[in-house]
């Protein structure tokens, strides 16, 4: 911006006009206030003797502007205001209470609204209506122009030129004032109106719990839709080729592509019906009480799956059975789609107080190089493991692929 557009912009440009109404509307408040405090204080003037009387009035007058600003709405209201007519976009959290720290915050922002709307509207009083005159000056035959605090007799000719312009620089200052005042409102508005200290850490905890909750739904939708579509895919395939010479088994497979199918529209539901904020009916999350059932799925695929249990699975915590059941289920499923129908040895027990979890396969003809590709399927089982304070390890091992989790179920165990 040019010099000449610093100096004059203000003048032609509408935020300043703006600011103007917001400061006027802060005037309009302050006459409100001074007129409550000059009716009670020609009552107490009648009533009170000398010091109490001087006391009493300096509080008559900053005591209800105040309490005014302790409503939690006058919050909301100035930050709306602030928006609309200082040009300044900030968000004013809504929960977490009004603490008193708000509350004096907020009181002391109020009170300057009021005082610098006062200021400038006792100079836009004086400095309008008298610039105005100047200005009309010429227009009327006058022989002395007399403006309370200053007399001059008034002269025809050049020598009075001087007036006019005398107008135009006292209307000018003014406008040149508001706008001067409103950068003094902007420059305190993230002190007072903008989010205290504990509210800032407080909507950080926010979108941290809502960024772990949006990661924990994508993980449940990548590991059991992606399970489902895997079981799909192989099953689709196999009763492709022996459809004309097996009729029995393509019906077998079938039905176990049409099972595989609802249990991901099951799940995809619940998914979404968090993401919606539904309501408590949504069905429950799987946990390892739904083990025999994925296993069964995984068999019809093709896949042997041998278990090996061992301890009390019932007496495990639900969030450690949801996650556990998850952890199983995507290990079957990179199985499956990375070393495709092999045996895989599952191995979970309950000891010391951990859930012990063991998966092995063999590596199959892909040799497990591209388990660490696009998916998400092994960071989706170590950010489960790592939010319950667990250990896991992955990795080839002797021809075999090696899956191992344990989750402590209590915390801080």
């Amino acid at each position: 911006m040019s010099r000449l557009g610093v100096v004059f912009g203000p003048l032609v440009s509408g935020s300043t006009y703006r600011r103007w109404v917001y400061l006027l509307l802060g005037a309009a408040l302050l006459f409100f206030y001074l007129a409550i405090e000059l009716t009670v204080n020609t009552v107490l003037h009648q009533q009170l003797p000398g010091l109490p009387y001087l006391i009493v009035t300096p509080l008559l007058f900053v005591l209800p502007p105040v309490l005014t600003a302790f409503l939690s709405a006058v919050r909301i209201v100035e930050a709306a205001a602030v928006r609309a007519l200082l040009g300044l976009s900030f968000t004013v959290p809504t929960g977490g209470g009004y603490s008193w720290e708000v509350r004096w915050r907020t009181a002391t922002w109020y009170v300057l609204h009021l005082l610098l709307g006062g200021v400038a509207a006792a100079a836009a009083l004086f400095a309008v209506p008298i610039g105005i005159g100047f200005l009309l000056t010429p227009l009327a035959d006058v022989p002395v122009l007399d403006v309370g605090v200053a007399r001059w007799t008034l002269q025809h000719g050049w020598s009075s030129a001087w007036i006019p312009l005398l107008g135009v620089t006292l209307i000018v200052s003014a406008i040149y004032l508001g706008a001067g005042l409103g950068v003094v409102l902007m420059r305190a508005v993230p002190a007072l109106l903008g989010p205290t200290p504990s509210e800032r850490v407080a909507e950080l905890e926010r979108q941290a719990t809502l960024l772990a909750e949006r990661n924990r739904l994508a993980r449940e939708l990548h590991d059991s839709v992606g399970h489902a579509l895997t079981i799909t895919t192989i099953q689709a395939g196999a009763a492709r080729r022996v459809l004309a010479t097996d009729p029995e088994f393509a019906d077998r497979a079938l039905l176990a592509i049409e099972e595989a199918g609802r249990a991901a529209l099951a799940d995809l539901d619940h998914v979404l019906g968090l993401l919606r904020e539904a309501s408590t009916s949504t069905a429950p999350q799987p946990t390892l009480d739904e083990l025999p059932q994925l296993l069964a799925t995984t068999r019809s695929a093709g896949v042997t799956v041998h278990e090996e249990l061992a301890g009390e699975l019932s007496s495990v915590p639900l969030a450690v059975s949801r996650e556990a059941y998850r952890i199983v289920q995507e290990g079957l499923t990179n199985a499956l789609r990375h070393a495709g129908k092999v045996p895989v040895t599952l191995r979970i027990a309950v000891l010391l107080g951990n859930l012990e979890l063991e998966l092995v396969n063999p590596l199959g003809t892909a040799g497990g190089a591209d388990r660490d590709g696009g998916g998400r399927g092994l960071a989706g089982m170590r950010e489960r493991v790592t939010v319950l304070r667990g250990r896991f390890s992955a990795g080839a091992e002797d021809g075999q692929w090696r899956v191992c989790v344990r989750l402590p179920l209590r915390a801080g165990a």
